[in-house]
């Protein structure tokens, strides 16, 4: 049997790729050299690729290719996991994650829309698998871990920029119950929505992302200015430039793997793209009844066939591959994810890469703010928030893009009733029907993943003015209280000074965890136990700005406090229904927020000799190697880095995520690429980025940056040609 499957396998592998026998494969590297030579890459001081070709499918062919030069392994991950087979190269435990991402992308849907897409958007597809495809056969030295052959469609199967996108939000678990379970579908019992989802304590580092936009009148001279703030795991996306002849000229961040800048700038205007948004996602309870040797479901008073799929998962073991076949099961709301209360749990989501596609492209080009919103009205931009500035002065900010119409008498932050036809989506809001903020007379506007009711102080979009669903974010964050004090009330900003305010050290959580600490310590009595002990500890705190600082003990006393309080009242803050800060501020009983700081004063004392440890000695900065999972080590090299987590309602963030398995703290997650951008009649920005553009450790481009992005040292970007030309250090086309 393990053969048989092997031989299907095998044949699978080669109906996917061109036939090796087919007359046309012999002309393509012919063709990619070809294309090569309309490619123009240029490295400047930093090792940032300039890439410029002759029509946009060139700068396309190019900066896949650049991209892989830098971080072959990233590129070819991202969409392994898009595609639904990391468990070919994983092992086993991916299978459920293979599963949840092949009930959304179909690979023969693909294909389908790809064939049906327009010429021009079919010529860039054609382009990125022929970069990619023209590196590896210039560089037979690498060896993919699983895509030996890219091909155009791929492209379609990761279309927005965020990795996994809305499909990561689906709960893992509940698939591998419901289909993993012996006995058939849903017999592994009920799972609650969101019960694996990656929430980490609150002392871990939360994903996210920080925009600013400020009108012109509230700078020195008169341009507008945009802050390009994305909080993402490290090296999860480059910097990169592509231009072409056809009026393509964008630069910023790029997720690994894709042909569009994701939050960046062309010369006319830029874009910043935060997490959250309306509810784009919604669950559906089916009342599901076996019928024959399948089921139905109940909707509008008939039933229904539930749709299936059968869905192959090939697996790595250490004896070859094997493989698990699923029945997966479809409602008109989407596919079957889990059961609760006897029900089956269908999940609607946006599900629209043709144009969600075109959307991330088309966007790069737009050269003023109706056609970027023109752009903006495709409607499928699902996972995010979007800030925008631009050369003529507007400012904009759109919260969320894709927002589905629903009965606003329905609670759809919970599962709803499948059968009743109500409950269903009723197609969606236009563009001008959305949360938006427009040239607001304060001058600026912001988003940090929080609500949208603080985004441009008395300007803002007024909270009982809109459907609860418009908004998932119920309320404010750190981030942005601390946003609204350094953005209000100026009118002096200059591009440095937008830098300034964007690292500015003040924390403002702590704000709320401080007064119920220090008011329980100095009601201890005098002779108590821990009186003693906290003395000292209760003086630094008492003293201390709520200002991170490198040499700072109280900032590193008051961060492992916040960790040890915040994990400490996590489950009774859930219990009553309130926020972690909000119950640590108004109902954490003394011995809680005492026990908490006596906790983290031994901690530190024990990792470091003392709890009066200087901040910069505990957060660090360190890059040992290129690899996606990489680890730390308190014996190598590694640098302070002053700021801190976004927890605390630090704007610069820098945090970590996963298992601490050391006892200095090493970021992995926070500010990874930063920009600010000025946008006069000609463009200005700087920027940073967290090491360095390239993955390999013996290249000059892994670290180079290192000591800027600890610092929030921006360089000079290198945008104008003659400016990439003065500071370039290598220009080449692809394959040379």
């Amino acid at each position: 049997m393990k053969t048989r499957f092997r031989r299907l396998l095998a044949a699978s592998l080669l109906l996917a790729a061109p036939s090796l026998a087919a007359s046309s494969l012999p002309a393509q590297p012919a063709r990619w050299t070809q294309q090569a030579q309309r490619v123009t890459i240029m490295r400047d001081q930093w090792g940032i690729a300039h890439v410029y070709g002759k029509t946009d499918a060139d700068a396309v062919f190019g900066m896949v290719y650049a991209q892989a030069e830098d971080d072959f392994n990233r590129v070819e991950t991202n969409y392994i996991n898009a595609m639904g087979r990391l468990a070919e190269v994983e092992g086993e435990k991916e299978i459920w994650r293979d599963l949840r991402m092949k009930m959304f992308i179909d690979t023969l849907d693909m294909k389908k829309q790809y064939a049906a897409s327009p010429a021009w958007l079919k010529a860039l597809m054609n382009g990125f698998a022929d970069g990619l495809n023209y590196y590896l056969h210039t560089h037979p030295e690498v060896k993919p871990r699983l895509i030996t052959r890219f091909q155009p469609w791929m492209a379609l199967s990761f279309s927005e920029g965020s990795i996994g996108g809305d499909i990561e939000s689906v709960n893992l678990r509940g698939i591998e119950q419901f289909y993993g379970a012996r006995g058939g579908a849903g017999a592994g019992g009920d799972v609650e929505a969101g019960a694996d989802a990656a929430l980490s304590p609150f002392g871990q580092e939360p994903g996210g992302s920080n925009g600013f936009a400020i009108a012109p009148g509230n700078t020195t001279n008169g341009h507008a200015l945009l802050m390009i703030n994305p909080h993402t795991s490290f090296y999860f996306r480059p910097e990169i430039h592509m231009a072409s002849e056809e009026g393509l000229d964008a630069y910023g961040a790029v997720t690994w793997g894709q042909f569009f800048i994701y939050q960046g700038f062309n010369s006319r205007l830029g874009w910043m793209h935060t997490s959250g948004g309306g509810d784009v996602i919604d669950e559906y309870l089916e009342t599901v009844t076996p019928k024959g040797s399948g089921f139905t479901y109940r909707h509008g008073g008939v039933e229904k066939p539930v749709r299936v799929r059968t869905i192959v998962l090939p697996y790595k073991t250490a004896s070859g591959m094997q493989r698990r076949t699923v029945t997966a099961y479809f409602t008109h709301h989407g596919p079957v994810i889990r059961s609760q209360d006897g029900k089956w749990v269908a999940v609607a989501m946006m599900q629209e890469p043709l144009k969600a596609l075109q959307q991330s492209y088309l966007r790069t080009k737009a050269k003023d703010y109706a056609s970027f919103r023109k752009i903006m009205e495709l409607r499928t931009n699902s996972s995010n928030n979007t800030v925008y500035a631009d050369a003529d002065g507007v400012i904009s900010y759109f919260h969320g893009n894709f927002i589905p119409k629903r009965n606003a008498g329905i609670d759809f932050s919970k599962p709803v009733d499948g059968s009743d036809a109500k409950n269903d989506w009723q197609g969606l809001h236009a563009l001008n029907e959305m949360i938006t903020v427009h040239n607001p007379k304060s001058g600026w506007l912001m988003n940090t993943n929080n609500w949208p009711f603080t985004a441009s102080g008395a300007d803002s979009p007024k909270i009982g003015d809109w459907p609860v669903y418009m908004s998932e974010q119920r309320d404010d964050n750190p981030r942005g209280v601390h946003a609204v004090r350094v953005l209000q009330n100026r009118k002096d900003f200059t591009l440095d000074g937008l830098i300034g305010a964007a690292y500015d050290s003040y924390l403002p959580a702590f704000e709320q965890l401080m007064p119920p600490l220090l008011a329980a310590y100095d009601a201890l009595p005098a002779g108590d136990s821990l009186k003693t002990k906290l003395a000292e500890q209760v003086a630094q705190l008492r003293s201390w700005d709520y200002r991170f600082a490198a040499n700072s003990v109280p900032m590193a006393l008051a961060n492992a406090y916040g960790e040890e309080v915040s994990q400490a009242a996590a489950a009774p803050a859930r219990a009553s229904g309130t926020l972690t800060l909000e119950f640590v501020k108004t109902k954490a009983p003394a011995s809680l927020v005492l026990g908490a700081l006596s906790r983290a004063s031994d901690r530190l004392t024990r990792d470091f000799g003392t709890w009066k440890t200087p901040w910069g000695e505990i957060n660090r900065y360190q890059r040992l190697s290129g690899d996606i999972g990489a680890a730390f080590d308190d014996n190598k090299p590694s640098i302070a880095v002053p700021f801190a987590s976004a927890n605390w309602g630090s704007l610069a963030a820098f945090g970590q995520t996963g298992a601490r398995t050391t006892k200095r703290m090493y970021g992995n997650r926070g500010n990874s690429f930063v920009a600010a951008v000025e946008f006069g009649p000609k463009v200005r920005a700087k920027s940073v980025l967290a090491g360095g553009v390239n993955s390999s450790p013996s290249s000059p481009y892994f670290f180079n940056q290192a000591e800027r992005y600890a610092a929030g040292n921006f360089k000079d970007v290198n945008y104008y040609r003659a400016d990439v030309e003065k500071n370039a250090t290598r220009t080449y086309k692809p394959g040379k």
